[in-house]
């Protein structure tokens, strides 16, 4: 059975795939009653079906039994309220990568939670001392950063911001390693450390594309095969999203006033054409289906 958590009541602000992984993973390792949040009524069906999937692969692999899976849907609910996180005890955010729209949040759920409660935000490149500052609980305001699929992936990077209490951090470092995942920390500069690296990659991937160095499935190769990376830089910006990828290399670009971050033309052309990855059939590569 899931085990006690740090934080009994969990809120995740925002549906998509990332919020119900997010959601399965409290769940499923921890004692939980978590509640997803989203103004859209579609979105949350989406996250329920979502939801299932995972369960019913869990049970598949083995990784739960079916009174697990059971146990685990009764403490997962979904709400277009977000005055159900009045009595939360931990705020996970995980909508659009858009400060403002983060910023907002995080503003009208301060003055509904209780004064205990900690946030978290799932951005990958945002920085987290300005999302705190549009709160009055910078010190109890963190960067819980998983990776897609957050009840898969291993790794949870936190980032504290500038006011971030040592009790907060080490309260969330405890609720991690109950989540079963190895946690890394960064100081709270733009992209932290995975974003920061792993888009430097890309973009010069992309460079050399351009370049002509050598075609996108040969510089994948070349990245698998010859430093053991599970995907190929153009393949994982095709699966990130290459607006994304886009949006985080401005983001570095603009935090560290540094042209070396400056996005490759073919980015920003692909984006421009329209041609966002697998979410949109083609990217780098064309995805049938």
């Amino acid at each position: 059975m899931a085990g006690a958590s740090t934080f009994p009541t969990v809120f995740v602000a925002g549906s998509g795939f990332m919020g119900s992984a997010i959601a399965f993973l409290v769940a499923s390792k921890t004692s939980a009653s978590v509640q997803i949040y989203d103004i859209s009524e579609a979105q949350l069906a989406k996250a329920e079906a979502t939801i299932d999937k995972f369960g019913k692969s869990s049970v598949e692999k083995g990784f739960l039994n079916a009174d697990q899976l059971a146990d685990l849907k009764k403490r997962i609910h979904t709400t277009q309220s977000d005055k159900l996180a009045a009595h939360c005890d931990i705020v996970i955010e995980a909508i659009a990568e858009n400060l403002a729209i983060k910023k907002d949040l995080f503003k009208r759920l301060d003055n509904i939670c209780k004064k205990e409660t900690i946030f978290a935000s799932n951005t990958s490149s945002l920085p987290i001392t300005t999302l705190a500052a549009s709160t009055k609980r910078s010190r109890q305001f963190i960067g819980m950063h998983f990776f897609s699929p957050a009840h898969v992936m291993k790794l949870v990077e936190l980032i504290p911001g500038f006011d971030t209490s040592d009790e907060t951090l080490t309260k969330v470092k405890k609720f991690g390693e109950e989540l079963g995942k190895t946690l890394i920390c960064s100081k709270d500069f733009p992209g932290f450390i995975t974003t920061r690296l792993g888009l430097v990659l890309i973009n010069e991937a992309a460079f050399a594309l351009m370049e002509g160095l050598s075609s996108a499935d040969e510089i994948d190769t070349g990245m698998k095969l010859g430093y053991n990376h599970p995907m190929g830089p153009l393949a994982l910006a095709d699966f990130i999203g290459l607006d994304v990828c886009l949006h985080i290399l401005e983001t570095l670009q603009e935090g560290f006033g540094d042209p070396k971050y400056r996005p490759c033309p073919v980015i920003k052309q692909l984006v421009a054409a329209g041609h966002l990855g697998k979410k949109t059939g083609k990217g780098f590569y064309e995805y049938g289906g």
